[in-house]
């Protein structure tokens, strides 16, 4: 179910986001680097985020998933180190589909209730809570000492001895030891061996996976032949059963939605299924897709059940694309053709951790040149709009932490802390950071108190001001509801614009905006004028390099 307002999520990983240890080393332990807390995201930390306007929290890397670190005197067994990327680990290597990563938690084994209790403070402080679902792939060494009774683990009844049954968990490389190439398996009693192998995450059907696949994975199998594609889905697939008991599982915990990791890896046939079942006990419940692949969008959404899919592959793609690479900013128009009935259901980004920080060396370098991409991603529609913890303050990734590399992103596999993060909450972020979260905070809150914005329909304008902007790097459009209108021109040059809008009759004809004088306001650094509408007029307009107006039209 959508919700009433416009979705604003604030995505986090508990495990960096309060971690205040200024002195972390590549490829640290957590008793060397630290690792942030449940705990530790207290009521002054989601009063800052809900001020920023949030109105959700996404907590990446709850559910338990293999690591380096031996958490063996708390009754955890421990993992094999060569099948962990980094010494934390991957949070999409899920290791215990039943329980939450106990690097989060003060008292280990106190864990899952420390989990509750932050759900419990967050939605105290008006916000809601939103994990992942990573059904596709667990961790290789799979193995759940959380699971309630009369819960049968993942493989606990597979045939091995079958490349592929449909009442098997797991995919099996018949009569071949795991092998990945460029991967250490370790020698003597301390190797990790694996006989017969089995399928890797990626979808790579080989025992010999590559460093770059995700060797530390097994895919799951839902009851598809991957060798014809053939779908054997009754009776309904073992694997169906237990994926459903583990999303009422985490449902029962007063969530408000869940991020499914590569929904679009896993047959629709089961989503349809599974949200649907799942929704008539938690109606509220939203469901976020990970995909990749617009030919899938409507089937995910109209058959499968989702509520929000990824737009990286149109929006987020072409944005950057501007941004970085020339691309012409009227290709933005080709971005809302394609979801076009869909757009609504779109969760649009300009950070998450699987993409490079905007204010990266290997991005914009500077947060303050994204700003007309940002705002373009915030308001084009309904949609939700994400942004990653520290993008509000320019964080550029510029450590190199271990597993990750100098990369541009903030790492998922190292113990590591977030310096612009560190700076917020000591209280001491710089005048640069404090400036551009104001911005962050303006533009987040304009999406909801500003009707248009939260609830309008899009018009897009260049097909009329060809000729009075430069297609190549300015974007203008519309957002309206009965009675008002936003007029936004974005600004992706090096050079200020200073030239007039044409907002035709058809326009206003579609936002029920009769003839005359309106009273206007830059809804970003409120300026105000009084200009006239009659549809044969234009809108003077003056655009700084680099930079967006949103001029609100109101009687």
């Amino acid at each position: 179910m959508k919700e009433e307002k416009k979705t604003i999520i604030y995505q986090l990983m508990p495990r960096w986001f309060t971690n205040s240890n200024a002195q972390c080393v590549p490829n640290g332990t957590i008793k060397q680097n630290g690792s942030g807390k449940f705990n530790e995201i207290d009521e002054t930390r989601l009063r800052s985020i809900k001020s920023l306007g949030a109105t959700h929290v996404w907590y990446t890397g709850i559910i338990e998933h293999a690591t380096a670190t031996d958490y063996s005197r708390q009754g955890i067994t421990p993992c094999n180190p060569h099948v962990v990327k980094g010494l934390a680990g991957s949070p999409y290597a899920i290791r215990d589909y039943y329980d939450v990563c106990p690097d989060l938690a003060v008292n280990v084994k106190q864990r899952m209730a420390e989990f509750e209790a932050l759900v419990a403070r967050t939605h105290k402080a008006g916000l809601k809570v939103i994990i992942d679902f990573v059904p596709n792939h667990v961790a290789r060494e799979y193995e759940s000492d959380a699971k309630p009774a009369g819960v049968q683990d993942l493989g606990e009844n597979d045939n091995p001895m079958m490349f592929f049954d449909p009442k098997n968990n797991f995919y099996y490389i018949t009569g071949q030891e795991f092998a990945p190439n460029g991967v250490d398996l370790g020698h003597g009693k301390g190797a990790y061996r694996e006989f017969p192998a089995r399928a890797t995450g990626n979808d790579c059907y080989s025992a010999s996976p590559n460093r770059d696949d995700w060797y530390e994975t097994i895919k799951l199998n839902y009851g598809v032949d991957p060798w014809n594609g053939s779908k054997h889905f009754d009776p309904i697939p073992p694997t169906w059963h237990k994926m459903l008991d583990i999303l009422l599982f985490w449902a029962g915990k007063g969530i408000d939605g869940l991020r499914c990791d590569m929904a679009h890896m896993v047959p629709v046939e089961f989503w349809h299924w599974a949200i649907a079942r799942v929704k008539a006990q938690y109606p509220q419940l939203i469901f976020i897709a990970e995909i990749y692949d617009v030919a899938l969008y409507h089937s995910y959404i109209e058959y499968g059940g989702f509520d929000y899919l990824y737009d990286k592959v149109t929006l987020y793609d072409t944005l950057r694309g501007i941004l970085c690479n020339g691309w012409s900013a009227s290709e933005l128009t080709r971005c809302w053709q394609t979801v076009e009935g869909m757009g609504d259901h779109m969760l649009n980004f300009l950070e998450n951790h699987d993409e490079q920080r905007i204010a990266s060396r290997q991005f914009c370098g500077e947060p303050w040149k994204a700003l007309p991409a940002l705002v373009v991603s915030a308001t084009m529609s309904k949609c939700p709009f994400m942004i990653y913890a520290g993008q509000e303050l320019g964080e550029p990734a510029a450590d190199a932490e271990g597993y990750s590399g100098l990369d541009g992103r903030t790492t998922i596999f190292d113990y590591w802390s977030v310096p612009t993060l560190r700076r917020w909450h000591n209280g001491k972020p710089t005048s640069a950071e404090r400036k551009l979260r104001a911005m962050y905070r303006r533009l987040l809150h304009l999406c909801n108190s500003e009707p248009s914005l939260a609830k309008g329909q899009f018009f897009d304008l260049m097909y009329v001001n060809q000729d009075t902007l430069d297609p190549q790097r300015q974007y203008a459009y519309l957002r309206h509801i009965d009675g008002e209108m936003t007029l936004i021109v974005a600004n992706f040059g090096d050079m200020p614009v200073d030239t007039s809008i044409r907002i035709p009759q058809h326009a206003l004809d579609c936002a029920s905006m009769p003839v005359g004088k309106y009273m206007c306001e830059e809804l970003l650094t409120g300026q105000t004028t009084k200009s006239a509408l009659n549809g044969d007029t234009s809108y003077t307009i003056y655009i700084e390099p680099h930079n967006v107006t949103l001029w609100r039209f109101k009687k």
